[in-house]
């Protein structure tokens, strides 16, 4: 798996995490977690503790960041509510790619090309002492806390979904 840690996606993340303070060390999977359930059994914990980043499209035409717990969907209409916007539209991949830098599957919540207009962070990631957030690539995760997601992504906390 070293190929996974020499991938230029990984390595932004990795030098970033480290530049930013964050102690936890990045971990290569055997297979991809291209959702949060894949990424929780493929490290024994609860599908709660996974830090999804999921990407919509703002009305403006730019990208949203939701950081949300693995255990729910984001409900698109209370985040559209509560950001005082009609609504959110669904990202694909080229748009994700653009925005992020990442593919879906592997999108950090750090390291994005282009900052995102806004971030949310989920509330229920709090429940937990670690989270687990993707490192740049399907097989690259990190173990991290709700403060410090807070601390490198400058992300508003939020209640997402249910």
């Amino acid at each position: 798996m070293e190929e996974v840690l020499a991938n230029p996606s990984v390595v932004r993340v990795t030098a970033l995490l480290k530049e930013l303070g964050c102690t936890g060390d990045v971990t290569i999977l055997s297979d991809p977690a291209r959702t949060a359930l894949d990424a929780a059994n493929a490290l024994g914990i609860e599908v709660g503790q996974v830090a999804s980043s999921i990407v919509f499209k703002l009305p403006s035409g730019n990208a949203l960041l939701v950081i949300t717990s693995g255990r729910h969907r984001v409900d698109t209409e209370l985040v559209a509510k509560n950001l005082g916007v009609e609504k959110l539209h669904r990202a694909d991949a080229d748009f994700v790619k653009n925005a992020s830098g990442f593919s879906i599957g592997g999108v950090s919540p750090v390291g994005w090309a282009n900052s995102p207009e806004i971030t949310l962070l989920d509330v229920a990631l709090d429940e937990h002492e670690v989270a687990w957030a993707a490192a740049g690539h399907p097989h690259s995760v990190y173990p991290t806390t709700f403060e410090e997601l807070l601390r490198v992504t400058g992300a508003t906390p939020m209640i997402v979904g249910d």
